[in-house]
C-alpha cells in the first residue's frame, strides 16, 4: 500500500515520532511510505520519501496552527506535481485535518483539560501557551475522531478515555503498545558508571534519582520531586534532570537555589542519548499527572533501572508495586514516601526490582510492535476492499433480459 504519514517530528528523541520511526524501520520494505514532517531521520531513503513541512516548532500552539495550514499545502503540491494517490493517510491526534484513514492518538486533550489541568497550577507565559496548544487540539478532536476510519492508541487507559469523551470511537479503536528496544537499552558490561557520575559531580555512594522529560515539567511532576527532596535531609540523595529547553532549565535553576537544593540537583539539559544517564542512576522517578503511555518508563525498565511512578495509563498495565517498581501517590508526600522507601531498601532488593522490570518489559519488543502494525494495515486493506468487492459482485450478477431492459413500469411495486 501507499501510506502517507503526517507528524511534526519523526526523530528518535521525540516520544510519538520515535514510534513512527520504529514503524517505518520495520515496514518500509512492505509498503511505500511518504512522510510529511518538519524533521525526519529517514531510516531508508531508497524506500521512504520525505516531504518537509516548514513550520515553526515553538511555541506548540503556533506549531499546531502552522502545521494545519502548511501540511495540506505541501500535500497538494506533491499530488499536483505527479504524486500518486495514497491508500492510507495516517496522522497524529488532531494535528491534521486531511482525509483521515488512521489516527494515531497519544493524548486526549479534552480529558486532560477537564480533569488534570486545573490541578497543575502552572503560571506564566509558558503555561498560557501550553494551555492554548491543548485547547486548540481539544477543539478539533471531535471532528478528527468522527472522520477517522480507524484509531490506534498505545494503552487501554487512553482507550477508556476516548470512549468516555467520544463514544463514536469505540468500534474504531485498536490498542497497540509502544515499542522498547530492549537490547539497545541494556547497560553494557564495560560501562564506566563512576566516570559518568564524576562528570555530573556525583559520588559513587550517592543515591541518584533520574527524571527525564522534553518539557512539561509541571505535568511530569518535577516540582513534587523537588519538594520531596528538600524535605529529606540526606545530602547523599541526589536528582539528575535530563531534558527541558534552556529557558525552562534556567527558571528551575532559580527555584533550586531558593529551595536550598544547590549541589543536590543537576540539570543535564537536552540529550540525544539518555542511556548513560539511566545506566548511572539508582532509580528513575516520574510522578506525572497524566500520560498515555510513558515510553521513558519502559526504557528505564529495559535499562534495568528500578522505577518510581504514579499509576498512569500504560504504567498500570506494566508496573506491579514492590515487584518491578514502586507505585506512589502523586503528591509531595507520596514522592517523599516512595523515595524514602527506595532509599531504605538493600542494594540486593533494588537490583531485584531492576531485574524484574527488565524481564517484564520484553513483551513490548519492537518485533511485536511491527507485527501489530502489520496486522492493522492488513485489516484496513481488507476492510477497504470489502465494499469494492461487494459492488463488483453486484455488478457481476446476471440480470434477466426482461429486467435489464424493462418494458413494464414496476414503480407501483415500490
Amino acid at each position: 500500500m501507499r501510506i502517507a504519514i503526517f507528524d511534526y517530528k519523526v526523530v528518535r528523541n521525540n516520544p510519538i515520532g520515535s514510534c513512527h520511526l520504529r514503524l517505518l524501520e520495520g515496514l518500509s520494505s512492505e509498503h511505500e511510505f511518504v512522510v510529511f514532517a518538519n524533521r525526519f531521520e529517514n531510516p531508508n531513503p531508497d524506500r521512504i520519501k520525505f516531504i518537509r513541512v516548514p513550520v515553526p516548532t515553538r511555541p506548540l500552539a503556533l506549531l499546531f496552527v502552522a502545521f494545519h495550514i502548511l501540511a495540506p499545502i505541501r500535500y497538494w503540491i506533491y499530488r499536483l506535481s505527479g504524486g500518486q494517490k495514497f491508500d492510507v493517510i495516517q496522522s497524529v491526534e488532531s494535528n491534521c485535518l486531511l482525509r483521515m484513514d488512521i489516527d494515531y492518538a497519544h493524548f486526549c486533550h479534552r480529558r486532560f483539560l477537564k480533569v488534570h489541568w486545573p490541578g497543575l497550577k502552572s503560571r506564566g507565559l509558558r503555561s498560557v501557551l501550553r494551555f492554548w496548544d491543548h485547547f486548540l487540539h481539544s477543539m478539533l478532536e471531535p471532528i478528527v475522531y468522527r472522520r477517522a476510519r480507524s484509531v490506534v492508541v498505545p494503552s487501554r487507559g487512553l482507550q477508556r478515555e476516548l470512549v468516555d469523551e467520544f463514544p463514536n470511537t469505540a468500534p474504531k479503536l485498536s490498542v497497540l503498545a509502544n515499542p522498547v528496544r530492549v537490547d539497545h537499552m541494556k547497560r553494557p558490561a564495560d560501562f564506566d558508571r563512576s566516570n559518568v557520575r564524576r562528570s555530573l559531580g556525583l559520588a559513587d555512594d550517592d543515591v541518584v534519582l533520574l527524571f527525564t522529560a522534553l518539557g512539561h515539567f509541571e505535568r511530569k511532576g518535577l516540582p513534587l520531586l523537588l519538594e520531596a527532596l528538600a524535605s529529606i535531609k540526606n545530602p547523599s540523595l541526589k536528582l539528575v534532570v535530563v531534558g527541558g529547553e534552556s529557558d525552562l532549565v534556567r527558571n528551575y535553576q532559580t527555584k533550586i537555589t531558593a529551595m536550598g537544593l544547590n549541589g543536590r540537583v543537576n540539570f543535564a539539559g537536552m540529550q540525544k542519548d539518555v542511556r548513560p544517564y539511566l545506566w548511572m542512576a539508582d532509580a528513575f522517578a516520574l510522578p506525572s499527572a497524566y500520560e498515555v503511555f510513558p515510553l521513558v518508563v519502559l526504557e528505564a525498565a529495559a535499562a534495568g533501572v528500578p522505577i518510581i511512578v504514579t499509576p498512569l495509563n500504560g504504567v498500570e498495565e506494566f508496573c506491579v508495586d514492590g515487584v518491578n517498581g514502586l507505585v506512589i501517590e502523586r503528591s509531595a508526600a507520596g514522592c517523599r514516601a516512595g523515595i524514602e522507601r527506595f532509599a531504605g531498601m538493600s542494594a540486593d532488593a533494588r537490583a531485584q526490582l531492576g531485574r524484574h522490570a527488565q524481564q517484564d518489559v520484553l513483551k513490548y519488543s519492537v518485533e511485536e510492535f511491527h507485527a501489530n502494525w502489520r496486522n492493522i494495515y492488513e485489516r484496513y486493506k481488507a476492510d477497504a476492499a470489502a465494499p469494492r468487492a461487494a459492488t463488483q459482485r453486484a455488478a457481476a450478477v446476471e440480470v434477466p433480459a426482461d429486467l435489464a431492459h424493462p418494458r413494464t413500469d414496476f414503480s407501483h411495486r415500490l
